[in-house]
């Protein structure tokens, strides 16, 4: 199993520039997690040492040792090879599947801004390539006055948007790409996941998004997975194009 136990800073008094990827998503329900999964697999093939993080994570069921488990943490505690706990992959979970904001209220729990950013970097600190997922699109209310896009910001990492493809998906993908630009953040890059798998006219929406996003903004995309009877991180990774991903990690 890789380690990285000599590389543990601070991160309650040092909020060392994070060394990674935030991948956002076009909208809920697109694969963002599994295509997480499968760069944790991918980036790892490649010598790095990959922590996953779900940033939030909300919905919980127990398993059948009475656990409360998130899936999307689950999946990604399943994908990395850092010795991480399912605490440091999901730092703050919730019960109720809905908007985290809901979920925390619900709860009689709040979010709070730094305990939050301090968590991710404490789990990040495991590794040397931290991959943080988001929560649904691009700006999902955390609080009042903060939301993901905030704490994208708050990061200050490259974004990598995962494209959901189905009906509407290039008007998704191009809106999510403007508001990320419009923080301030690099895009830098895109994976297009097959979301319907009854979608029309793949081949002409993906040529849409090449022009659009590749051509016009320079974030490349670094692969289309399709419909895959078993989504495991491994599967995933073969569907992910190794030299955008080598170009990506030069460009950090």
């Amino acid at each position: 199993m890789k380690t990285m136990a000599n590389r543990e800073p601070n991160p309650a008094t040092t909020p060392w520039p994070l060394h990674g990827f935030f991948i956002t998503g076009t909208d809920t329900e697109i694969g963002k997690t599994c295509i997480t999964a499968g760069l944790t697999r991918a980036f790892d093939a490649l010598g790095r040492y990959v922590t996953p993080i779900k940033s939030l994570a909300a919905g919980q069921a127990q398993n059948a040792e009475g656990v409360w488990v998130n899936e999307d943490v689950a999946q990604l505690h399943a994908a990395q090879s850092q010795g991480m706990t399912m605490d440091e992959v999901g730092p703050l979970q919730f019960r109720e599947p809905c908007a985290p904001h809901i979920a925390a209220r619900l709860e009689g729990r709040g979010i709070d801004r730094e305990a939050l950013l301090t968590d991710i970097r404490r789990s990040a600190s495991k590794g040397d390539l931290a991959l943080i997922e988001g929560v649904g699109g691009f700006r999902v209310p955390l609080t009042d006055d903060w939301d993901t896009a905030d704490l994208a910001v708050d990061l200050a990492m490259p974004v990598v948007l995962v494209v959901g493809l189905r009906l509407g998906c290039i008007n998704h993908a191009l809106l999510t790409a403007e508001a990320v630009l419009a923080r301030g953040l690099r895009l830098a890059g895109w994976v297009a996941n097959t979301a319907d798998p009854h979608q029309p006219h793949v081949a002409d929406n993906l040529a849409a998004l090449r022009a659009r996003i590749d051509d016009a903004l320079g974030a490349p995309c670094w692969g289309h997975v399709p419909r895959l009877s078993d989504p495991s991180p491994a599967a995933v990774a073969a569907h992910l194009a190794q030299p955008q991903l080598l170009a990506a990690l030069n460009a950090l």
